[in-house]
């Protein structure tokens, strides 16, 4: 009979192992990112992926997502859940089951954030609307620098987020498709201003299908699973595809930045697939 205490230290070994030949991305951070357009500042997060500083003819693609504060450290997130977003890509990167790319998180200001992220305004709520001046600021002030900074592909650009980060996400990729190739949109607030994205959708007409993950969690309510699943069927009857959009359901998850966190490698590894 083998030992067993000999073969749990062979495979503990093998699996710290594994581990410590997974290479780290880098992560940048600029405290203050002013907007002349918005008049207000935010944090952003700039991760580079393994490799970045040691193969210098390569450019990455660029996920920009919402919430930055939320993404990769604990002390700065909701609740103190960090998504783990550093690791996530980390890992998928290291196991090849994603290409390499930057990803950079932006902050939201808390007086501003739903104001910003929601495409209309609800009178009922009175709030939101702004959503296409924070697009102006993504697309004139903060790429910009970030294609002047980093070795980014011009052509290869993603947003993303959750809640209402997922809904500002969504809007950002039917207004903007040229820009915006991929998405990353995570339990969506489909339920704003009496669900005017669909509506949104329905009017969609230009040739681009930008490449969508679209998820919810089945604890999050009904009226949230029916908004993402309408969401679903709305793309779909628009063009969307196996191949361009990817909808996943999430049977015990909650809305909450652990449950986004624990299902984001899935969302990188489809929006950016191995070469």
């Amino acid at each position: 009979m083998p030992d067993l205490s000999r073969t749990l230290r062979s495979a503990f070994t093998r699996v710290l192992n594994r581990r410590a030949a997974v290479r780290r991305g880098r992560v940048d951070v600029v405290r203050d990112f002013e907007s002349k357009l918005l008049g207000n500042k935010r944090q952003l997060t700039i991760y580079t992926p393994p490799g970045y500083d040691d193969r210098v003819d390569r450019r990455y693609p660029v996920l920009y997502m919402q919430d930055g504060q939320n993404l990769f450290d604990n002390f700065r997130a909701f609740a103190g859940q960090a998504w783990r977003l550093r690791e996530a890509a980390d890992d998928a990167i290291g196991a090849r089951s994603m290409s390499p790319a930057i990803i950079v998180g932006v902050d939201h200001t808390h007086a501003d954030r739903v104001h910003e992220y929601a495409p209309t305004r609800d009178i009922k709520r009175a709030a939101g609307g702004k959503a296409d001046d924070y697009a102006q600021m993504l697309l004139e002030e903060l790429k910009p620098v970030i294609d002047a900074t980093y070795r980014t592909l011009i052509g290869n650009t993603a947003a993303g987020g959750s809640s209402l980060g997922g809904l500002v996400s969504m809007h950002l990729l039917l207004t903007h498709p040229d820009v915006f190739h991929g998405g990353i949109v995570m339990s969506p607030s489909v339920w704003w201003d009496n669900r005017a994205i669909l509506k949104e959708v329905d009017r969609y007409a230009a040739p681009q299908h930008p490449r969508i993950w679209l998820d919810i969690g089945g604890r999050e309510g009904r009226e949230a699973l029916d908004g993402a699943r309408e969401l679903r069927d709305r793309l779909t009857a628009k063009g969307w595809n196996d191949e361009t959009l990817r909808y996943f359901e999430d049977r015990r998850a909650d809305h909450s930045e652990r449950a986004w966190g624990a299902r984001v490698r899935k969302a990188l590894e489809f929006l950016f697939p191995p070469e």
